[in-house]
């Protein structure tokens, strides 16, 4: 399979960006140091899922400036697909996190998270009392309108949003030319990572690629559909994928 554009990978009709850690935050630090738009989200298996013959879904994702790999599975399968031109190395937004983290604490930038609920948004300042936090809302019940005017009257740099896919893009999407913060980032449940409260494993079960299995042990019924049937399903579509393209 040819990759067109060397700098991304298409899976399912979604544009992926071939980055790492080093090159995301060095955009983030160019769109926050000079006041430009920057809007990013991330895609893995069960998004994935989500946008396969869905032009919606892909449509919305690939309206972003930058679109993140998340997980083992995205890796091995830019690997399937393309060779020594997939992914470089597997990336997480949960080890992406705390990268960013320690990069706003240095840069003094603001952080306005967004989703969730308050129980988990009210450990963020309590695990990162260095980092500046201009705002939190949490994300089940808001008013558009009213947070539009606390987000663009707060000053934040780099606006955090948590509301799981596809509501976090489709909000983003809506709302994003009318937010005067430079960075919107969606991050999903890993807001959870922000304030500490994400299971993850030891650190084995994250080099192996395995933190799907933790968080399906510790909440087996929100989780059994997504990976007990949703990641046979991806291997399936990205094998089917390949073979038509021999």
């Amino acid at each position: 399979m040819e990759n067109i554009n060397k700098d991304t990978i298409n899976i399912f009709g979604v544009n992926i960006d071939k980055t790492d850690y080093g090159i995301l935050l060095g955009k983030i630090y160019i769109a926050a140091e000079k006041k430009r738009k920057l809007s990013i989200t991330y895609t893995n298996s069960s998004t994935l899922n989500s946008s396969y013959n869905n032009s919606h879904n892909q449509d919305l994702l690939n309206s972003f400036e930058l679109v993140h790999p998340d997980g083992i599975g995205v890796y091995l399968a830019s690997k399937l697909l393309y060779g020594k031109n997939g992914l470089s190395s597997r990336m997480t937004g949960s080890d992406f996190y705390p990268k960013l983290i320690e990069e706003g604490i240095k840069r003094k930038w603001g952080f306005y998270f967004f989703g969730h609920d308050n129980s988990t948004l009210e450990k963020i300042n309590a695990r990162n009392p260095e980092l500046k936090i201009t705002g939190v809302n949490e994300g089940y019940s808001f008013d558009t309108n009213k947070l539009k005017e606390r987000i663009n009257n707060s000053g934040t740099d780099i606006l955090v949003i948590g509301l799981g896919f596809p509501k976090q893009e489709i909000w983003i999407n809506e709302n994003k030319n009318k937010l005067k913060c430079s960075v919107i980032i969606a991050v999903g449940d890993g807001i959870k990572v922000f304030a500490g409260t994400k299971k993850r494993g030891t650190a084995l079960i994250r080099k192996l690629g395995l933190e799907w299995a933790v968080r399906l042990i510790y909440s087996p019924f929100k989780y059994w559909r997504r990976y007990m049937v949703g990641n046979p399903l991806f291997l399936y579509r990205i094998i089917k994928l390949k073979l038509s393209k021999l």
